[in-house]
């Protein structure tokens, strides 16, 4: 299985565009950034995240804390992931406990992971609340989630993936939909 890019729907200024303006979506919402923390969701959350929190920290002035989440064991189809699923850390460096968070996420789509999140999160201590922040929101919920901040809306069918593209990882910032071809049909 392969995936073949369509197009490009974000490029990396308008990705710092949405940054920019989620930010200060939270800022405004959390009028400041007091008890405020934020919690990427492994792999491309965290960089995103921390995209975020420098974006805050350019209006507000102070450094918002971050940390990075991990869901592999939380995941509700851990067992179709095969024998050895790719595990990242869990790195909550403060008290979750009468914290607002801002989970962090690259994409929204069946609501399942930012599931897990919670149940990590939960398990951590009792949160004041929990928000969500993501970059693209393509639809196709099967679970009652909603995000609160959303850098761009983009309707897919289900055949479509979107790909976010971050430094940290692809050596390039932009976003892409394109569809999993099958290979073996040639």
């Amino acid at each position: 299985m392969n995936f073949a890019e369509k197009a490009t729907i974000m490029n990396a200024a308008e990705m710092n565009r949405a940054i920019k303006r989620m930010a200060h979506e939270v800022i405004e919402a959390n009028k400041g950034v007091e008890n405020l923390v934020l919690l990427g969701v492994q792999r491309r959350g965290v960089p995103l995240a921390r995209m975020l929190a420098e974006a805050i920290k350019q209006v507000e002035g102070h450094e918002v804390p971050q940390g990075a989440l991990d869901i592999t064991f939380y995941r509700d189809d851990l067992s179709t992931l095969g024998p050895s699923p790719q595990v990242s850390s869990t790195e909550m460096p403060f008290d979750v406990n009468e914290k607002i968070i801002i989970l962090v996420d690259d994409v929204l789509y069946t609501g399942r992971t930012v599931r897990a999140a919670l149940d990590v999160i939960m398990d951590w201590g009792r949160p004041q609340a929990i928000r969500l922040a993501v970059l693209v929101d393509r639809g196709h919920r099967e679970l009652p989630i909603r995000p609160d901040f959303v850098g761009k809306n983009v309707p897919t069918s289900q055949r479509e993936i979107i790909k976010v593209k971050v430094q940290d990882f692809d050596d390039k910032l932009e976003v892409v939909v394109g569809e999993v071809t099958d290979d073996s049909a040639k």
